[in-house]
């Protein structure tokens, strides 16, 4: 992940329309890249709890909010541009993939322009309040949305589906109305069933998947009070791990920065602790407005590099096997929730490096050192029993 800067933000973004789709989370998205592209100082907690209101940052509310009244009913409508002579950037609110609201955003893309950027994630509304069949519903409104961006979208347009963030075990937001408190236990787990749908989808139709749950399945300090909603430095990693993203797809280098004093000490937590638990619940802290906070690093800042020097898998002259483990960076990697699988790699190359995962699977004394290794591209580790299962994939 690149430590971009305002400048940086501002010329990588130069003369091109992003757009984003999605509910809360996904406005902080939108109000975030904003905030970075006028300044490197974070977003408030009164900025991003705010919803719906007139200007933020220098933005315009185009539809909805507090023109229509502010409500959390599945019809509510919320639509921010913030424009400057070179940079345009859209937010949609949706709470639900696909509807006649969603044909009314393509007839905006068909009247012009055409975005160059498409950010777009939907699912706990989906999920949630639309009945007892919504997840069946769910998978079918991906499928029927996903072929109307392939038809309408322009070719050249850089589609990417954000994965939904984890959820914490009790859930209390203004979307779960007292109807559905019921679901605030469950809700967690059919994020992860709607998040492998979403993704293994997305990869189908060559869209770029980020698997922000990934990402920050070990940040629970960084999760606010409702079980649902992170803090602005989550956001801004965020933020930071999409222009990366952009900047690799366009094949724009951008300088690495040399690291701060502070991020070289902190450079022993990259390695996660045998109590990954225990360590969580140590480095909880409660943000308010945190300008000029320098981010200290989770466990799993870096996890990449230090899963294959557990795992043995780098040394020198050593082909390294399979694609990207967290991040889904690439449309052919695909069948996974984290990046579980990959269609990268010769068949000799895999079938080494499958061996060689399975020899150090073996070496494993307990259960609790397996869970903190990563799900490999090629290998699916199975607990049955007490018995250690590793297997191939795809299965033969």
């Amino acid at each position: 992940m690149l430590c971009l800067n305002s400048k940086e933000v501002r010329q990588l973004l130069h003369n091109k329309f992003v757009v984003i789709l999605g509910d809360s989370i996904q406005r902080s998205v939108y109000k975030d890249l904003i905030q970075l592209l006028q300044s490197d100082s974070l977003l408030t907690s009164s900025q991003m709890k705010s919803k719906g209101e007139f200007s933020f940052e220098n933005d315009h509310l185009i539809e909805g909010g507090v023109l229509d009244g502010l409500h959390n009913g599945i019809r509510y409508r919320e639509v921010r541009q913030y424009r400057t002579r070179y940079h345009l950037v859209r937010f949609y609110f949706l709470t639900r993939i696909y509807s006649e609201y969603f044909e009314s955003i393509l007839g905006d893309f068909r009247a012009g322009p055409q975005p160059d950027v498409l950010i777009l994630n939907s699912c706990v509304w989906d999920v949630s309040r639309y009945g007892s069949s919504s997840m069946m519903e769910y998978r079918k409104n991906l499928e029927v949305a996903f072929n109307k961006l392939d038809a309408e979208l322009s070719p050249s347009c850089l589609v990417i589906w954000n994965m939904t963030m984890p959820l914490g075990p009790r859930i209390k937001g203004g979307f779960l109305i007292p109807e559905l408190q019921h679901l605030s236990q469950t809700l967690r787990r059919d994020i992860i069933e709607g998040n492998f749908y979403g993704a293994t989808l997305a990869a189908l139709h060559l869209f770029d998947v980020v698997d922000l749950h990934f990402h920050f399945r070990f940040d629970v300090g960084n999760r606010g009070k409702d079980g649902i909603h992170w803090n602005n430095v989550v956001h801004r990693r965020i933020t930071k791990l999409l222009l990366t993203h952009l900047a690799n797809a366009w094949g724009v280098v951008i300088p690495e920065k040399n690291p701060s004093g502070e991020q070289r000490k902190a450079i022993g937590l990259l390695a996660a602790p045998k109590n990954i638990i225990g360590h969580a619940k140590s480095c909880r802290r409660d943000y308010e407005d945190t300008d000029g906070f320098l981010e200290r690093p989770t466990p799993t800042t870096g996890w990449l590099s230090k899963e294959r020097k557990y795992l043995g898998l780098e040394s020198p002259g050593r082909r390294p096997c399979g694609g990207v483990v967290a991040g889904w960076r690439s449309p052919s990697s695909y069948w996974g929730t984290s990046g579980l699988a990959s269609k990268h790699g010769e068949a000799g190359a895999q079938q080494t490096c499958g061996q060689d995962v399975v020899k150090k699977v073996k070496m494993a004394a307990t259960v609790e050192q397996l869970e903190l290794l990563p799900f490999l591209m090629d290998v699916t580790l199975n607990v049955r029993d007490g018995l250690l299962l590793a297997s191939l994939w795809p299965p033969s």
